[in-house]
């Protein structure tokens, strides 16, 4: 005669996959949001990798430029501020009415990031995972 499987146990596996399922969702989330935020060693901007020599950190005043840009980047967001104050190297024709919307669409989405991170539910979701010890 074939086992008989009991339908509680059967219910109670059901229910501990898709706790580990949702754990495993949750980490990764939070995984992701700080891999994809938070690396100090590309540009936020366009990713590539940052000289994190002293002297390219002394090359832009990091008062006026609040993110972790490499030099291109940093130069290109001062110009941005500087067009917006009505100033701007005038040699950079490009830096045209399209090239603000980018930087200020760009800008937008790190605010955007910066709101999610400090949401109620994100740092819910932190706490949560800072309480439960990951098994894997």
């Amino acid at each position: 005669m074939a086992e008989i499987i009991s339908i509680e146990n059967r219910i109670k596996l059901s229910g501990e996959q898709k706790t580990a399922l949702i754990r495993k969702q949750k980490i990764l989330t939070v995984r992701k949001v700080f891999q994809c935020t938070h690396c100090s060693l590309k540009c936020e901007k366009c990713g590539t990798q940052i000289d994190t020599s002293l002297s390219e950190q002394n090359r832009i005043d990091p008062h006026r430029v609040p993110y972790r840009f490499c030099e291109s980047c940093a130069e290109e967001y001062v110009d941005y501020i500087n067009r917006l104050k009505g100033e701007g190297d005038p040699d950079c024709y490009w830096h045209n009415e399209p090239w603000l919307d980018i930087w200020k669409t760009w800008i937008d989405y790190q605010g955007a990031v910066d709101r999610y991170l400090k949401s109620k539910e994100f740092t819910h979701l932190l706490n949560e995972l800072r309480q439960t010890h990951p098994e894997d």
